[in-house]
């Protein structure tokens, strides 16, 4: 089976955007990129389950973004390191908040640690490589094995500036490496998955996220005086890409990496 392909494709270039009808997913979605990826989502007009593993308001923000946007927002507590918890997630999620239908994935969880690379043991570098890598190697199969039963699905990956640089001054392999395994496998399921999903990444440089924020001022600075932009991206200003990766509007793009980072990687 070739790549999906609308039935209509002169339809208005404003309404290919709306998401009108689909049922999305977002991991991570409690907090910074991921919690405006569900409020995009939803101003687009897709109902969303909002996949968070400990924040403990996530209830309270699944109800917020359903209020401002009149959308159905569910918040479901899941591990994406679990292969078993997180296909059970989502199958909950097809099969209850969806009535049978899982349109959109985005595996948006991760963490960061900062470590010199010869002050790694065992148990900190699974850290970053159990979220950012197995947990959206988990997520994506578990997400695929939905899609593959309905003949169509989209699945889109959070990876980082980090997977194609390497950030200084700080020493975070770990990290960048789980990035980079997470676009390559990002890449390779758009291959072996092109009779029945689109997979594509969003690579975001710095963002005012609590992550970023949590840093030392001197450290940020050094960040800011890097990004030819000349400024830190909010969170809101990635929506849109989300919206436009799960849309109609590019059902011919798969196996891509965006890059949004005010100029970042340019120099």
């Amino acid at each position: 089976m070739p790549l999906y392909q609308p039935p209509n494709v002169n339809t208005p270039v404003l309404s290919q955007f709306s998401l009108a009808g689909k049922i999305v997913a977002v991991t991570g979605g409690a907090r910074g990129i991921g919690f405006e990826v569900v409020r995009g989502m939803a101003e687009a007009g897709a109902d969303v389950a909002l996949l968070y593993t400990t924040t403990a308001d996530a209830p309270e923000s699944a109800a917020k973004i359903a209020l401002e946007t009149g959308q159905r927002i569910q918040a479901f507590q899941s591990d994406v390191t679990s292969r078993s918890e997180i296909d059970a997630t989502l199958n909950k999620v097809a099969n209850e908040f969806g009535n049978g239908r899982l349109d959109v994935v985005v595996a948006n969880a991760g963490t960061c640690t900062n470590r010199p690379n010869l002050e790694y043991d065992e148990e900190s570098w699974a850290r970053d490589n159990l979220v950012n890598y197995d947990g959206v190697m988990w997520t994506a199969q578990a997400a695929g094995k939905i899609f593959k039963r309905q003949g169509k699905g989209n699945l889109i990956i959070t990876a980082s500036v980090s997977a194609i640089l390497v950030n200084t001054p700080q020493t975070q392999c770990a990290y960048n490496a789980s990035k980079a395994a997470a676009v390559h496998l990002a890449k390779s399921l758009a291959v072996e998955w092109t009779d029945f999903a689109r997979v594509n990444c969003i690579s975001p440089g710095f963002i005012m996220t609590k992550m970023l924020t949590q840093q030392p001022k001197e450290l940020f600075e050094k960040w800011l005086s890097m990004v030819p932009g000349g400024r830190i991206c909010d969170p809101a200003e990635l929506k849109s890409a989300y919206v436009f990766l799960a849309s109609d509007a590019c059902c011919y793009m798969t196996g891509a990496n965006v890059v949004i980072d005010g100029g970042y990687t340019l120099p």
